[in-house]
């Protein structure tokens, strides 16, 4: 089957990447969390926000770095996440107020048991839209140590060497 464009001759529309409606949409990405913490386990919840709030994220304003999340009397908590005020609200909302997050009841109870291990956190690491509906990925993480920070950053070093000395030697032809 041919196409056919509806652009002017002698002109081309620049290609769009096409995104599948079910694909989710990072909109903040917490790339500090992998260096800091070893990530055990991952868990997908809902977020609880605001009309102002949503649209902020959707915008891309929010800030994971120095987020956590907390259980608190059978429910958790997202505490810490900056989300910046939405430009054109008339009523603005708190940038760090906690958040709610929306998990079953079962959910809640094997993350409390586990949080309350010795080094043990729940970690934001992104927040993504899945479905039309705003989306936080935890971490059940353990803190690194300063030694193991350092061997990452070795390892990081390491490859990048590596590739380096590959693309020499093969080189461009």
């Amino acid at each position: 089957m041919k196409t056919v464009s509806t652009a002017p001759a002698g002109r081309s529309r620049p290609a769009r990447a096409a995104v599948a409606p079910d694909e989710p949409r990072a909109l903040a990405d917490n790339r500090k969390a992998t260096f800091d913490y070893h990530i055990d386990r991952r868990i997908e919840a809902g977020i609880a926000l605001r009309g102002t709030e949503i649209k902020s994220v959707r915008a891309g304003t929010a800030n994971l770095r120095d987020g956590y999340a907390r259980v608190d009397k059978g429910q958790v908590w997202l505490r810490n996440v900056h989300i910046a005020p939405w430009a054109n609200a008339l009523e603005q909302h708190e940038p760090t107020r906690p958040r709610k997050l929306l998990l079953h009841k079962d959910e809640i109870v094997v993350l409390a048991g586990e949080v309350s291990q010795k080094g043990y956190t729940l970690v934001p690491l992104r927040i993504y839209v899945k479905n039309g509906v705003a989306k936080v990925e935890l971490g059940l993480a353990r803190g690194k140590k300063r030694f193991d920070k350092r061997q990452t950053i070795k390892e990081r070093q390491h490859t990048r060497e590596m590739d380096a000395a590959i693309r020499q030697r093969v080189g461009r032809r």
